[in-house]
């Protein structure tokens, strides 16, 4: 009987790194399949994996935690999120800021702060964004279309206005009005429930005095929102007086509007509020007329008459030196 002869394995089993059979190896021009890797690599892949996942969730929290500086598109930013403080004006530190923007570009970030639509609500930044809206229109440079924001989570709306009064309170203060309309504000879109806790809870950091100022021109502000052309230009003592008198004369409001329309810089406009807060001078009591004298005709040609203070007048056409002399003489005689 003749042996059988041994068969050697097949050589992809008893290299170190084989080949695993597969409909790959049938495609020409694509790698086949290798046999899995050793556990030492499917260890460093893993811890590879958890370090991108750590950085991930690092950078994730860094960003919702506002430790991360945000470039976002300018249009995604929504500049009426919030009542502003500042209100509107073209001046000498507008223009600065514009063309620091033009030369340094941007170099404090905005707060934002997300929105259900996917959006971004502005909370403080506001005349950055201005400004960097009218570089973009001016100029057309793309670098003006976005800017860099961090991301704010504030749990009440309160809060949000908060951060926002607090930033120009410590960026570019505020007047005496846009501190006072912004707690107006505040109130008519149920934020707070009075004056007096939006005073408390956006100015709470205040003296009470300042309080008490900012309070006087929430007077000025429900009366004249919107007929003052310049409110900003509204001094402290102006300012108070107004209030003052606006408190003992309610309807001076009515007034004003129309005393104040058409005022073309703020100097027209604090002199009408001048001349129609000050004091008006008390008419005098109207005098009774004298009483007609008394006059009396003893004789012809001679009228006597007596005035209020007691004086007696000679007239008439025999009132001559004649009738003096003897006047006289007898006066002196009865004496």
């Amino acid at each position: 009987m003749s042996k059988r002869k041994r068969l050697s394995p097949p050589s992809f089993l008893s290299a170190p790194e084989t080949l695993v059979p597969g409909p790959a190896e049938a495609l020409p021009g694509l790698a086949p399949r290798r046999r899995a890797a050793p556990i030492a690599d499917v260890a460093a892949d893993s811890s590879a994996v958890a370090a991108l996942d750590e950085l991930s969730r690092t950078m994730s929290d860094a960003r919702e935690g506002g430790r991360m500086v945000l470039e976002l598109p300018l249009e995604a930013v929504d500049l009426d999120h919030l009542v502003r403080d500042r209100l509107p004006i073209e001046d000498e530190d507008m223009a600065a800021l514009r063309e620091s923007l033009r030369a340094r570009g941007q170099q404090m970030p905005i707060e934002v702060t997300r929105l259900e639509s996917g959006r971004y609500g502005l909370i403080s930044g506001w005349r950055r964004c201005h400004a960097l809206r009218q570089l973009a229109s001016e100029t057309g440079e793309a670098r003006f279309g976005t800017v860099l924001a961090l991301l704010r989570r504030p749990d009440l709306t309160t809060d949000a206005y908060l951060a926002m009064v607090e930033e120009n309170e410590i960026r570019a203060a505020l007047s005496h009005y846009e501190r006072a309309r912004i707690v107006v504000k505040a109130v008519e879109q149920g934020v707070f429930a009075s004056d007096r806790e939006g005073l408390q809870g956006l100015f709470g950091a205040a003296s009470r005095a300042k309080r008490s100022k900012i309070g006087s021109f929430i007077t000025i502000v429900r009366a004249l929102d919107g007929d003052l052309a310049f409110p900003r230009a509204l001094g402290e003592r102006l300012g108070l007086a107004l209030a003052k008198t606006l408190d003992e004369r309610p309807a001076l409001a009515q007034e004003l509007g129309a005393l104040l329309a058409g005022s073309r810089n703020p100097e027209e406009e604090q002199d009408r509020l001048r001349a129609a807060i000050e004091p008006r001078p008390t008419p005098a009591p109207a005098k009774e007329p004298a009483p007609a004298p008394q006059v009396d005709t003893p004789c012809p040609g001679i009228k006597v008459s007596r005035g209020a203070s007691g004086a007696i007048t000679l007239s008439g056409a025999a009132v001559d030196d004649a009738l003096h002399a003897r006047l006289l003489e007898w006066l002196a005689a009865g004496r």
